[in-house]
């Protein structure tokens, strides 16, 4: 049975004019932020990945299934509701999560999911402290996927 193709590609993306787009004027003010401080936490230049997804590096992945592909490392996408940020799985790691429980415990407002952190405001959470989980989350899959 043939696989289905990832939609979710790196691109020749604009990442700033990208950024330049987003409608909610807090949200594109909070993305400029965000670049600057993943740019800082990974030291890697931002890609766009798909549409909407602004990345940083990259791995590749294979499931049991057969199904495998490429996706970024980390990154964000200043979404209608949220900022999502793709914390690939560092927290829900039994190795990682403890430390990135406390961390998290420190960030201040934010929700998260299986593999993203959903943030409203930045001025909500402590950006140092998320500096530091996205360094933790670059540390946790430098391990599963090393570069």
């Amino acid at each position: 049975m043939a696989q289905a193709e990832n939609k979710t590609k790196e691109n020749d993306g604009d990442v700033e004019a990208f950024i330049d787009t987003v409608a909610h004027e807090g949200r594109r003010e909070d993305a400029h932020v965000l670049l600057d401080i993943f740019k800082k936490a990974t030291g890697m230049e931002p890609k766009m990945w798909g549409g909407s997804i602004i990345g940083f590096g990259s791995y590749h992945y294979k499931y049991e299934t057969g199904r495998e592909g490429d996706m970024c490392r980390t990154g964000f996408s200043p979404r209608k509701a949220n900022m999502v940020l793709y914390l690939i799985g560092g927290y829900m790691n039994p190795k990682t999560k403890a430390r990135m429980d406390v961390l998290r415990e420190k960030l201040g407002k934010h929700k998260v999911g299986k593999s993203c952190l959903y943030i409203g405001r930045l001025s909500n959470v402590d950006t140092d402290v998320l500096a530091e989980l996205i360094k933790a989350d670059l540390q946790y899959m430098d391990e599963k996927y090393p570069r």
